[in-house]
């Protein structure tokens, strides 16, 4: 054993970093404000908390976010192996419960022999090799520790929960369980509307009266979180291109696709909450149950959470980390999680993955983990630290885009995705096995 290294922040990024370098001989002081301190977004006091959604997005080899997930499972990911052990039906997608999810992540490493949690906020960087996983709601205190490092520090978007509601509150004379085409088993309650019902709910929704979040700008939302309000104002018909879309979900009751769908997700295994997808929120509470009743199976709808805003911070990460997702001019500091620019939950523990996997090999004196551009993991590294212009840098999902292109030509959007996926596995394979002989 060697060490200790510090890490800071005990989100999804920070988990995987403390994980990946204890199962790799390295000791770990895992520094975690809560249950003492807790961001506005943050309820549980476990560790690995989702707080906007309960999916982590498709488990296709087809989709990019599929392969990020497989590569993550052949690498013994902890997040990905607790996501796997509490997971929800959720058609082609992985969803989990929440609550069991995090129990089971906190469990885990507060039981690793090689990792010591160290409750309380962090002020100052302490000395050594440090993971920064503070995450996008990184306290005051801290946040002035990092921009006295990073001047660009200061770049922000804001993120948007959906509500969630009882299952026993929705009216299912007017809803109906489904998934898209018929894909996998009927995971989703699917609430239509005609069109005079979408129409009055869509011209309700964009003039409805937003809940005052200091600073809010709607260009620094990041497009994959949108309030669904601030998408009702962009046109008559983009919810129905969106959140709302209807192909693929032919009513029951007519044999046709509706006019516009609502559709809910099973937010705990129990199937007694759902989120509404899509449907993140900055409105006011009684604005959200009023706007929302016009759907016609939420009428009489429970909430047992509103959606709301909350401030995520990033770095301008271009020129700022390596590869590594270390900080140029201090390599003993690394970043891991949304702060790096990474966007959702999956790319968050990739990048805490990285970044625990580098620095253990670094301190044992072994040879970098140089993740290539044909692999989703380095892929989205590459992206952070050099794919785009830095002063236009956004948060990025894990996409087709940015993995690195064939060599030969294949027939079929499909096909091609599948083949890509193929040889990035082909790869962590044989990057696996080199590693188990050092």
């Amino acid at each position: 054993m060697t060490g200790p290294v510090t890490v800071i922040g005990a989100g999804l990024a920070g988990c995987e970093a403390a994980w990946q370098l204890a199962r790799r001989g390295v000791f770990v002081r895992l520094c975690e404000m809560k249950p003492e301190k807790k961001t506005p977004a943050h309820v549980s006091d476990d560790f690995g908390e989702l707080v906007c959604s309960n999916s982590l997005r498709s488990d296709e080899l087809t989709n990019a976010v599929g392969l990020l997930k497989a590569e993550l499972r052949e690498l013994n990911s902890l997040i990905l192996s607790c996501a796997d052990a509490c997971a929800v039906p959720a058609g082609g997608a992985l969803a989990v419960d929440r609550t069991a999810y995090a129990r089971m992540v906190t469990e885990r490493i507060r039981s690793h022999p090689a990792i010591t949690v160290v409750p309380g906020e962090v002020t100052e960087l302490p000395e050594g090799e440090v993971v920064i996983a503070t995450g996008p709601l990184t306290s005051d205190g801290f946040a002035k520790v990092i921009a006295g490092l990073c001047p660009d520090s200061d770049l922000h978007f804001y993120d948007a929960a959906a509500p969630i509601v009882t299952r026993e509150s929705i009216d299912f004379t007017r809803a109906w369980f489904a998934s898209r085409y018929g894909k996998g088993s009927a995971d989703y309650i699917n609430c239509p509307l005609d069109e005079a019902e979408y129409r009055r709910f869509r011209q309700e929704l964009a003039a409805a009266e937003e809940a005052p979040v200091h600073g809010f700008d709607d260009k620094s939302v990041f497009e994959g979180c949108m309030p669904v309000e601030v998408l009702a104002r962009r046109g008559e018909d983009t919810l129905r291109f969106g959140p709302m879309k209807p192909v693929g979900l032919p009513d029951p009751r007519t044999g046709q696709d509706p006019y516009a769908v609502v559709q809910l997700r099973k937010d705990n295994a129990e199937g007694s909450l759902y989120n509404i997808v899509g449907f993140q929120t900055h409105l006011k509470f009684p604005e959200q149950r009023r706007v929302f009743s016009l759907i016609p199976a939420l009428r009489n709808a429970e909430y047992v959470r509103y959606g709301k805003m909350h401030r995520n911070t990033y770095l301008n990460s271009p020129g700022l980390l390596d590869r590594y997702y270390r900080l140029k001019s201090r390599p003993r500091l690394s970043f891991a999680g949304q702060m790096t620019g990474v966007e959702g939950y999956v790319e968050s523990c990739a990048s805490g993955m990285l970044a625990g996997i580098e620095l253990a090999r670094r301190v044992l004196g072994l040879p970098p983990a140089d993740f290539p551009a044909e692999t989703a993991v380095g892929a989205l590294a590459q992206y952070v630290s050099s794919g785009a212009v830095s002063g236009n840098f956004q948060p990025m999902n894990i996409n087709f885009g940015i993995i690195a292109p064939l060599d030969k030509r294949v027939r079929g959007k499909r096909e091609k995705n599948l083949a890509i996926s193929r040889r990035a596995l082909d790869w962590i394979g044989s990057w696996k096995q080199q590693e188990e002989k050092l």
